[in-house]
């Protein structure tokens, strides 16, 4: 046996590495080791390893407390196995292979299930739904259950001192393990374990009220088995011309046309092509000179040369598309926060492409169709450098996946008589069989009109799967990017709810199992989760309200429908009046693990708020709790909803589109509350102004409504979408 040093840890270190702190990959098998031969101050210190192979070796059990914090994979096949709770540390663990230990049982494999939240790949297979299950779905039964014994036969000492609680736990625990049937008889020893686990939690929620769970009883919700019609969004204070029926989030506007006719931007479109191409506008790749005051323009609208569009090109047909552009001088100024506010220099934006990608019948005539929800894809390995350059965007019926940098649409998903509102993207397991480790990978989630989600791997090309999340339509998707496989989704019936999507396997099988419903009172525009806490709090912005739920899966409150923990509010709704309702939460983002952004529709300022502060209140009566504002952030006033905002935390900026195609951009790293003490709007760090493309025949692009912002986390480029069919793509430009 060779005792495990420093020295063999580096030698046996792949890829090659001179100091213990690197090392990403560690195979210490066929060492015959035993557990006191793992020195536990010697592994603590491999804080970037990511993949540990222990297998071949002597091990009853891991060295207790051992913190691995990235590791994912790990093997201990043929071992000799025990004691598998002293795995309880590895919480970042994915996948584990414990082939050939004897001495694991069914039991112990339900253990680890519950020990490890994000172990996903067991022995080569994709274990999600069955984790899941015995994590929440069982534990919930073994709680009810639990329960039922606490009420039949104890009740809390009068007083309550440490001596008297730590009888009551000891005699509570055993009745509990003794009374409490539940599951097979080969779990069994499982059960005893978890159910003491359950037990002693519930004992503490009844003595700390910082744990009490909320019990409230909500009905059994019916299922919606009503296809009618969405419900619709109007203005607040306008009226709908000529009663057009709006589909959700289509806006009351005076440049609609006057019938729900073939021009409705939010009419199903057509069957199309799916080999289709988006039509290109480019931008000039190259540092316009200073403007004048004016537009520099020729006779008859020609443009300067370097204010030209470059020739777009269809990929496919091989068609020129004669396309110019005409840059517009920023309609404000740029303007530089206080310099106490700024550690670092803002970034530079420049526009690089305008695209039509989302066309109906692939019609470059097309700018009606409106674009609702843009992202780019997460990394899945942190390790790489520089951030992701490929963006997805979805609007009308299809769904596209851009090269920010070439401006290429690189895949096209379109559904027929569908309507895209929302997607998301998440990395998960796939499992690849015949004794192969598992691979991350990235995979897009889109849904709208139809309640339908749909599944697609971009990367090789395949939409590989959908399920009806609803019999409405679907506002928004939201992934917990700390557990991969874990969706919401928020409709206009008025629910929003939690599912486990799984892992895929090598030929696409996946399962879909609903965790949690929550009720809400009006339609959900957006979902945030707390850095901090994603698997606890769900922050809800809807049509009505921000409201916050508590999202804990597993515990005494973990009711499938529940209702909402609290209302947070804002000084503007003191100016309400029965004309004006500033309600609708139409932005919400967090720029830090703490600072909120969020925006409230027909107040032309976005607040700055803390959410720690704001959540150490005590609820009213009505559940509500008052914002700790920052700081508020000027921006554009307009009756034009659901502009939404977004943050890029990396870079501290907050980025908001306006209803003339503006930009509003601010950069904001210290929020010190003696900056802000004069309760005036901070103005914008620089309004980046609508580029105005010109195409043959139409003449200049008037700047549209940006319905939607989204950066890379390093803030290389920032692509917006507007209500008539344009992603706009900006790029960050080199500070000279």
């Amino acid at each position: 046996m060779e005792k495990v040093t420093e020295k063999l840890i580096l030698e046996k270190a792949s890829p090659k590495t001179n100091k213990l702190e690197q090392v990403k990959t560690l195979n210490l098998s066929e060492l015959a080791l035993k557990h006191q031969d793992l020195p536990v101050k010697l592994l603590s210190r491999l804080q970037s390893l990511e993949r540990l192979d222990l297998s071949r070796n002597r091990l009853q059990e891991l060295p207790k407390n051992l913190k691995l914090p990235v590791l994912r994979y790990l093997d201990l096949s043929d071992n000799q196995m025990e004691d598998v709770t002293t795995l309880g540390s590895l919480e970042g663990l994915e996948e584990l292979k414990m082939e050939d230990n004897l001495y694991v049982t069914v039991s112990d494999n339900y253990k680890m299930m519950v020990l490890l939240p994000n172990l996903r790949i067991y022995n080569g297979k994709d274990i999600t739904t069955t984790a899941n299950h015995v994590r929440f779905v069982y534990s919930e039964n073994l709680m009810t259950r639990i329960i039922a014994v606490w009420e039949k036969s104890f009740s809390l000492p009068d007083p309550i001192t440490a001596e008297k609680m730590s009888a009551l736990e000891t005699k509570f625990v055993n009745d509990a393990r003794r009374q409490v049937k539940f599951g097979p008889s080969s779990v069994s020893d499982f059960t005893k374990w978890r159910v003491e686990i359950l037990a002693k939690e519930y004992l503490r929620s009844l003595t700390d009220p910082k744990e009490e769970a909320e019990n409230e009883k909500s009905s059994k919700t019916k299922e919606n088995c009503d296809v009618s019609t969405p419900s619709k969004r109007k203005k607040t204070g306008s009226s709908t011309e000529n009663n057009i029926n709006l589909t959700p989030r289509k806006r009351t506007r005076t440049d609609l046309p006057s019938s729900p006719a073939a021009e409705s931007p939010r009419k199903s479109s057509l069957r199309t092509n799916l080999q289709s191409v988006a039509q290109t506008i480019r931008l000039s790749p190259r540092k316009p000179a200073q403007l004048p005051s004016t537009p520099t323009r020729g006779q008859g609208g020609a443009l300067t040369p370097r204010k030209e569009l470059k020739a777009g090109q269809n990929k496919e047909d091989g068609a020129q598309i004669k396309q110019k552009e005409d840059v517009v001088k920023k309609d404000l100024r740029a303007i530089e926060l206080p310099k106490s506010c700024i550690n670092t220099q803002p970034v530079h934006l420049k526009p690089l492409h305008v695209l039509q990608c989302h066309s109906k019948q692939d019609n470059s005539e097309d700018f009606s169709t409106q674009l609702w929800a843009c992202a780019f894809q997460p990394l899945p390995d942190s390790s790489g450098s520089g951030g992701s350059r490929l963006v997805a965007t979805c609007g009308g019926d299809s769904l596209c996946v851009i090269d920010c940098e070439t401006g290429m649409v690189l895949k096209k998903y379109k559904v027929p008589r569908e309507e895209f509102f929302s997607l998301a993207w998440s990395t998960v397991l796939m499992s690849r069989g015949g004794g192969a480790s598992a691979q991350h990978c990235s995979i897009l989630a889109a849904g709208g009109k139809r309640g339908l989600v749909k599944l697609i791997h971009p990367r090789n090309n395949v939409a590989y799967g959908e399920f009806r999340a609803s019999r409405k339509s679907l506002s928004v998707l939201r992934f917990n990017h700390h557990q991969g496989n874990f969706l919401f989704t928020g409709s206009y019936d008025k629910k929003i709810v939690l599912w486990d999507i799984g892992g895929v396997d090598s030929q696409y099988n996946f399962k879909v199992v609903q965790l949690l419903m929550l009720e809400v009172s009006a339609t959900p525009l957006h979902l945030c989760l707390p850095p901090k806490t994603p698997n606890l709090h769900l922050l809800t912005a809807c049509e009505d309200g921000l409201h916050c739920y508590n999202t804990q899966l597993g515990t005494n409150n973990s009711t499938k429908n529940r209702s909402k923990e609290m209302e947070i509010t804002f000084p503007i709704y003191k100016k309400e009046d029965k004309d004006t309702n500033y309600h609708t939460i139409d932005g919400l983002s967090f720029l830090t693990e703490d600072i909120v952004a969020s925006k409230n529709y027909l107040h032309s300022c976005i607040y700055l708020w803390s959410w720690s502060k704001t959540m150490t209140q005590r609820p009213g009566k009505n559940k509500e709790v008052c914002a700790v504002v920052l700081a508020e952030l000027q921006w554009a006033s307009t009756e034009i909803p659901y502009l939404a905002l977004n943050t890029c935390p990396g870079q501290a900026y907050i980025v908001c589109g306006d209803d003339k195609g503006r930009l509003w951009t601010y950069h904001v790293t210290d929020l010190q509350k003696k900056n802000f003490q004069a309760g005036k709007p901070i103005r914008p760090t620089e309004v980046l102004g609508w580029p105005a493309p010109v195409r043959k025949g139409l003449g200049k692009l008037e700047g549209p409504s940006i319905n939607s912002v989204t950066m890379d986390p390093e803030l290389n480029f920032l692509v917006a979408l507007s209500d008539k069919n344009m992603v706009i793509v900006w790029k960050r430009e080199e500070s000279s």
